[in-house]
């Protein structure tokens, strides 16, 4: 569901400036308005479809699809929650973090000042009936349940993690080595960072034995 901790409620929703999605466009002011059957998020009246029992667009399903991938990934192996920085010793979790963060972005870009209220929202999509524009579809299963769910746990995915991360822990684990021999501020240093980044690599194959182990049993 949309967060209503910065929207308000009434049954249309105005802001000046530019169209939802089109930061190409010119620069003259156009009144946004939600109206029947638009998007309840950004006023947009293009590619509608029910989205968690709201009429969404197609570009915010799809950024709010990909927020969703990514609180599943960092739910399936038990990683720190979205936001804050975005920084990651992992190539895949950096970049679901970067995905989510910048979704989250353009979401809040074309946000109505004002969301539209329920009850209305509603009332419209009774009266479009089964003849609306809206094509009902049901939500994925995966985007309703609660965040940090896991349903099933793909064990050949697991593994290839495991192997990777074992592959870069015997890297850190030579660089903490070389480190270790020398001396000096900046050896002190790298051997500061390949330390941090050893536990990283520990914490998360633990999240992933832990998450083995829940599908086995």
């Amino acid at each position: 569901m949309i967060d209503d901790r910065n929207l308000g409620s009434g049954a249309s929703s105005t802001m000046t400036t530019t169209s939802p999605h089109d930061t190409a466009a010119d620069d003259t002011p156009v009144t946004r308005r939600w109206s029947p059957g638009g998007c309840v998020w950004c006023g947009s009246r293009t590619d509608i479809e029910i989205y968690r029992d709201e009429p969404r667009c197609g570009e915010c399903r799809e950024h709010e699809n990909t927020i969703d991938a990514a609180r599943r990934f960092i739910g399936m192996y038990g990683l720190r929650p979205l936001g804050g920085a975005v920084t990651s010793d992992d190539d895949e979790e950096l970049e679901h973090r970067t995905a989510a963060r910048s979704a989250r972005a353009a979401l809040d870009r074309v946000r109505l000042p004002k969301r539209p209220a329920a009850a209305d929202v509603r009332k419209a999509s009774a009266r479009a009936g089964a003849s609306a524009a809206v094509r009902t579809t049901p939500s994925r299963a995966a985007s309703s349940a609660p965040s940090g769910a896991v349903s099933t746990v793909d064990v050949a995915v697991l593994a290839d993690r495991v192997t990777g991360l074992l592959e870069q822990l015997t890297a850190i684990e030579a660089g903490i080595a070389d480190a270790e021999a020398s001396s000096g501020l900046p050896a002190r240093a790298r051997l500061s960072d390949l330390q941090r980044q050893r536990a990283t690599v520990m914490s998360t194959l633990a999240a992933l034995e832990k998450a083995r182990r829940g599908s086995a049993g």
